[in-house]
């Protein structure tokens, strides 16, 4: 059996290495490493794949946040709804900005932000909702786009986890994620369904006016070189990491078709356990799971983090996202962080653990993955 990694993405590399390797080795000899076609290409092949019109690369998804913060002028003190069961990067963008982070609790089932929930905490000050298609699958969109529009508030999507989802809505007519707000982000980090070899990070719009505005930002607030037309910042995707996500954009849907099927295969082990619920998958998306990520039901002899341990000491590695959220962290005690009552957030935080799950996963691995996690659920 192969070594066991929550992301193998050295025997993913095996498959495409000759084109791969051809793709950087043709950036080298041109040493145009920045911007240029091999940029472009990519940049145009990814908005059309995800149903957009502009696609603007830039260095990392918290860059991709911030940059889209910047182009809609939301000011100091202004309000921006979001989860707290989130990666830090979605609220640490706004604060950086010196926005802040209103938080809502999530679904217990998609983890994603309650739409039922976004409108108690709209206020005067409100300019913007940050959902987050959170492990691959989607926030309800379609209920959180009615609501912005009612109250004209934007939305930017973190759709760093869920490249490659479809929404469907209820008229039957799909989008891909990150081209439903006003505004989608996403990362290109190693590990992400889309992983570059490195950093990088894009961003989705299908406005004209928001994308030149984006352009700039990302480019020291230029318009063209040397002419400065607002603040910005620099926050570039490289040349070559542009030319090996773009073979690996071709392989999108593959990667996730095999993620939904070792997905499919770790529920129906786990379909029979009261100790485990699988993840949940809403008619409306699918599901293209980043992270398989379980609750396990504690109790008074086995605890999450016991299960965690207990796999590490297998050689297994699982990962839990996330123990501490948001509304917790000590870099949000100012705004006064803990008072925020998300009793779903806090539940999911003590309980959520994600096994290994990639586009090499095979079944022997699996095997041994389950019956481990099932002698730990079995033992005294």
């Amino acid at each position: 059996m192969r070594p066991l990694q929550m992301v193998d993405t050295s025997t993913q590399y095996q498959k495409i290495k000759k084109e791969v390797d051809a793709a950087v080795i043709a950036v080298l000899e041109s040493s145009q490493f920045i911007g240029g076609k091999v940029l472009n290409d990519f940049a145009q092949h990814l908005a059309v794949y995800n149903g957009v019109k502009h696609l603007v690369p830039c260095a990392n998804g918290t860059d991709a946040l911030q940059v889209s913060m910047m182009a809609l002028d939301l000011q100091p003190g202004d309000e921006v709804i979001t989860p707290s069961f989130t990666y830090i990067a979605t609220v640490e963008a706004a604060a950086l900005l010196k926005l802040k982070p209103v938080f809502v609790d999530v679904d217990d089932q998609t983890f994603c932000m309650d739409a039922a929930l976004l409108e108690k905490a709209i206020t005067p000050k409100t300019k913007a909702i940050i959902p987050v298609h959170l492990y691959g699958h989607a926030a309800e969109m379609e209920k959180i786009m009615d609501i912005a529009q009612q109250h004209n508030l934007y939305v930017i999507e973190d759709n760093a986890q869920a490249i490659g989802c479809d929404y469907t809505f209820t008229d039957g007519s799909k989008k891909k994620t990150g081209g439903i707000g006003h505004i989608g982000c996403t990362s290109f980090y190693p590990s992400k369904n889309l992983g570059a070899y490195g950093d990088g990070g894009a961003i989705f719009t299908s406005d004209d006016v928001l994308a030149e505005k984006l352009k700039k930002i990302a480019v020291h607030g230029q318009s063209k070189r040397y002419y400065h037309d607002v603040v910005g910042c620099n926050s570039r995707l490289d040349t070559v990491q542009a030319a090996i996500l773009d073979i690996k954009l071709k392989f999108l849907d593959e990667y996730n078709t095999a993620r939904r099927k070792a997905a499919d295969y770790y529920d129906a082990a786990f379909a029979k356990s009261t100790s485990i619920t699988v993840p949940f998958r809403a008619a409306y998306c699918s599901h293209v799971f980043h992270q398989y990520t379980i609750i396990f039901n504690n109790t008074a002899a086995h605890s999450r983090d016991g299960l965690n341990n207990y796999l590490a000491e297998k050689g297994i590695p699982s990962m839990i996202y996330y123990p501490v959220p948001c509304h917790r962290q000590k870099m949000f005690d100012s705004l006064g962080g803990k008072n925020f009552d998300l009793p779903v957030t806090d539940w999911l935080s003590e309980r959520v653990i994600s096994l290994p799950i990639h586009t090499e996963l095979d079944h022997e691995q699996q095997d041994f993955i389950i019956s481990n996690v099932f002698n730990y659920i079995n033992s005294n």
